[in-house]
């Protein structure tokens, strides 16, 4: 599932936990690993450096912030993040995630810009296994290559594109953003489009042209991404199912297993055991 992009905006209160970056001048290795676990809401101040970062979730959901975007890293997917590239880290809920950091003489044959990348099982199970092993100083010649293979992954995985697109577009954006405060509103596009002053033909063709997809289409993801940090916070999911619209349970089953690829209960079962 590639992250969610949307038009960021100032926080409404100033993270509890600050952050440092790790590292300001140089890497230890060309290649180097970190995992950490963050507290709800934490977060890095904007800072830059001169090596490639890709950003993974393996609990939770990351966000990161580039420019006017902000972008959510849920398990399915990472965050790439070039060479020289200002960011800044944060999460609503507690988040177990881990970087790459790449030298920027191995980036020439990613992706230039800031990009979601498709996690194959093969990349999975390589990151899970550096988050479990200590790194040695200086790195192994078994570890190096441990991390070679992490690069060679991302090097050949698909970018994934913007999971959840954004836009400013003026009768647009008053809808999406009522949506992201109120997954749950079941308005149609009709409704939508009276509110906005518009006709549901116009408004569905500014969402296909904006988003790349239909109104529908765009909440469900919402929806999905909203899900993900209550089904990990422990939340029932029929609970979670009625806070976000559906009649029945198994309607949002169905819906989240068709966009996740699993179902809620094996999404916090695997986000639970990857937690450590």
């Amino acid at each position: 599932m590639p992250p969610h992009r949307q038009n960021a905006r100032p926080t409404a209160r100033p993270p509890k936990h600050p952050q440092q970056s790790p590292f300001s001048h140089a890497l230890p290795s060309p290649l180097y690993f970190r995992a950490e676990e963050l507290p709800a809401d934490a977060a890095y101040p904007h800072h830059q450096h001169l090596w490639g970062e890709f950003v993974y979730a393996f609990r939770g959901v990351m966000e990161v912030e580039v420019q006017q975007h902000r972008y959510l890293v849920p398990p399915q997917c990472g965050l790439w993040l070039p060479p020289d590239v200002a960011h800044r880290g944060l999460n609503r809920q507690a988040v177990h995630f881990s970087s790459l950091y790449v030298s920027r003489e191995l980036t020439a044959e990613l992706p230039r810009d800031v990009c979601a990348l498709s996690v194959s099982p093969l990349l999975r199970a390589v990151l899970e296994e550096l988050r479990l092993l200590p790194a040695p100083t200086p790195h192994t010649p078994a570890y190096t290559r441990l991390l070679q293979v992490a690069l060679d992954q991302i090097t050949q995985a698909r970018q994934a594109g913007s999971y959840l697109p954004s836009s400013n577009d003026p009768l647009l954006a008053p809808v999406i953003e009522a949506l992201m405060a109120e997954p749950g509103d079941a308005r149609t596009v009709a409704q939508w489009a009276a509110q906005v002053h518009t006709t549901e033909r116009t408004l569905m063709r500014r969402a296909q042209s904006e988003l790349g997809m239909t109104l529908a289409q765009w909440r469900q993801r919402l929806r999905v991404v909203k899900a993900m940090p209550l089904l990990l916070a422990g939340e029932t999911v029929e609970n979670i199912a009625h806070d976000l619209g559906y009649a029945s349970s198994s309607a949002f089953i169905a819906m989240f297993r068709s966009l996740a690829g699993v179902t809620p209960d094996e999404y916090r079962r695997s986000s639970a055991g990857g937690g450590g």
